[in-house]
C-alpha cells in the first residue's frame, strides 16, 4: 500500500520564517546564536554556537523552543536543506539568517518521523533540486522549497514505531561517539604525560636528552619524481592520496614537487605552527609548501609525529616560524633544525610510541564502528521512510 504524501505546510501551526544574523561579540553573555555547522546532516550539533551580542533585542524575536525544526537555507549544494528538531539543548538561543525555522501540528505528524525524514535521502534530493545559485560553493533554497517538501503519511502509530526504531541507532551512535571522546581525552593525557617525561615507562631510567632538530632530522629535498603518486598531508587524516583530498591536480606541474618516503614526517611550512605534520606510509611526491624530513637513528619517527602534535612543540614552531602576519609565517628548515626538544633514548621512544598507537588503533576502530552504524541506519531509513519496507513494533537495538 502506497503511503499518502501531503505538503509540509498543510503540516505547519507557524510559518517558515528566516532567522537574524548580528555581530557576535567574542565573549559569551548569556544568550547564543546557532552556527552554521549546528545542521550537520546527522541531526543537531549543540556546540556549533556562538555569543550574541548584548543589548540587542531583536536576538529575542529568535530565540528557539523546543520542538522548533530549523533547516540550512544557504550552503554549499551538499549541505543546503539540512535540518533538525531543536530539543532545548541549549538555552537562550537564536537561529541565524542562513537557517530556517518552522513549528509542525504534532496531532497530524510526529515529530521524530518528520526528524527523521527530512535527514532521508528524497528530502535531501528535494532541497538540493530547488536549490539555486551561481557556484556550487553557495546555493540557496527559500520557503516555498520547505513548504512543497512532500511528506509521506504512515498511520500515526506507523510514524512512532518508524521514529523508535531509528533512533535505536542514534542512540548506538551517540554511545560510541562519547567513548571515542573518552578515548580521546585519555590519549592527549597520555601523550602530555608521556612525551614530556612526566611519566616514565618501567625498565627505562637514563635522563633524557636535549637536541636541536636537525641533529635529530635531515631534510629530504629530492625532485624530479613526477612517476609517483601526488600526496597531501591532512591535520586531521595524516598523509593521504590527493585524490581523497577532492582535488583535480591533473593540470599541475609537478617537476617541482618533493618526495616523500615512509617513515619520513612531512609538514606543512605555512601551517607547521598549527599543528600540520604527519608520519607518511605512503611514497609519493608532494607540494614544495612542504617540509619532508628523514629522522636519523636517534629518533623514532613514530615518537617524533607525536611529539610534534604537543601543544608545547607546536608553540615552538610558531615562535621559529618566519613572516609579518600569520598568513604569511613560514617555518623553513634551516629555522626547523635550530628548534631544541627533550627526547628519551631511542628504545624509549619506540616503547612509547607504540603505548599510543594502540590508543590510535582503539580510536580508529570505534570510528568505523560508527560509520557501521551510520550506514546501517541509511539503509533503514531508505526503506521504512519510503514503505518499502513496514514496521509495526520496536526492534532490539544494534550491539
Amino acid at each position: 500500500m502506497t503511503w499518502p504524501r501531503v505538503k509540509l505546510k498543510t503540516l505547519l501551526t507557524q510559518p517558515v520564517q528566516n532567522g537574524y544574523s548580528p555581530i557576535c561579540p567574542d565573549a559569551p553573555n548569556g544568550k547564543w546564536i546557532l552556527a552554521l555547522g549546528a545542521l550537520n546532516g546527522s541531526g543537531f550539533d549543540a556546540t556549533q554556537v556562538k555569543p550574541a551580542p548584548i543589548g540587542d533585542n531583536r536576538v529575542d524575536n529568535f530565540l528557539l523552543q523546543t520542538g522548533d525544526f530549523l533547516v540550512s537555507r544557504s550552503n554549499t549544494l551538499n549541505k543546503v536543506g539540512r535540518a533538525a528538531v531543536f530539543k532545548g539543548q541549549i538555552d537562550n538561543c537564536a537561529y541565524p539568517d542562513l537557517m530556517m525555522r518552522f513549528r509542525v501540528d504534532e496531532s497530524s505528524i510526529n515529530p521524530e518521523f518528520l526528524d527523521m525524514y527530512l535527514r532521508s535521502s528524497e528530502a535531501v534530493r528535494h532541497f538540493q533540486r530547488a536549490a539555486s545559485g551561481t557556484s556550487e560553493t553557495m546555493v540557496k533554497i527559500n520557503k516555498r522549497a520547505v513548504e512543497n517538501l512532500l511528506v509521506p503519511q504512515p498511520p500515526f502509530a506507523e510514524q512512532a514505531a518508524i521514529a523508535d526504531l531509528l533512533s535505536t541507532w542514534d542512540v548506538a551512535i551517540e554511545k560510541t561517539e562519547r567513548l571515542i571522546a573518552a578515548k580521546e581525552r585519555q590519549k592527549k593525557c597520555l601523550m602530555q604525560q608521556l612525551l614530556t617525561g612526566h611519566q616514565r615507562l618501567n625498565g627505562f631510567k637514563k635522563p633524557w636528552s636535549e637536541f636541536p632538530l636537525g641533529e635529530l632530522f635531515q631534510e629530504r629535498s629530492e625532485r624530479a619524481s613526477d612517476h609517483l603518486p601526488l600526496l597531501s598531508i591532512t591535520s586531521g587524516e595524516g598523509i593521504i592520496h590527493r585524490n581523497e583530498d577532492r582535488k583535480d591536480t591533473s593540470n599541475e606541474d609537478k617537476s617541482n614537487y618533493l618526495r616523500i618516503c615512509p617513515g619520513d614526517i612531512g609538514y606543512n611550512t605555512m601551517r607547521m605552527w598549527q599543528g600540520v605534520s604527519a608520519l607518511s606510509s605512503l611514497e609519493g611526491i608532494v607540494s614544495p609548501a612542504y617540509t619532508i624530513c628523514t629522522p636519523k637513528k636517534e629518533s623514532d619517527g613514530e615518537f617524533m609525529a607525536y611529539l610534534f602534535k604537543l601543544p608545547r612543540v607546536i608553540n615552538l614552531f610558531y615562535r621559529y616560524s618566519q613572516g609579518l602576519t600569520s598568513d604569511t609565517w613560514n617555518l623553513k628548515y634551516k629555522h626547523f633544525r635550530k628548534i631544541k626538544v627533550v627526547v628519551p633514548e631511542i628504545e624509549e621512544q619506540k616503547a612509547i610510541a607504540n603505548i599510543l598507537k594502540v590508543c590510535d588503533e582503539q580510536i580508529d576502530l570505534l570510528k568505523k564502528q560508527v560509520e557501521g552504524y551510520r550506514r546501517q541506519k541509511r539503509g533503514l531509513m531508505q526503506k521504512l521512510l519510503t514503505g518499502q519496507w513496514r514496521v509495526k513494533a520496536r526492534r532490539e537495538q544494534p550491539a
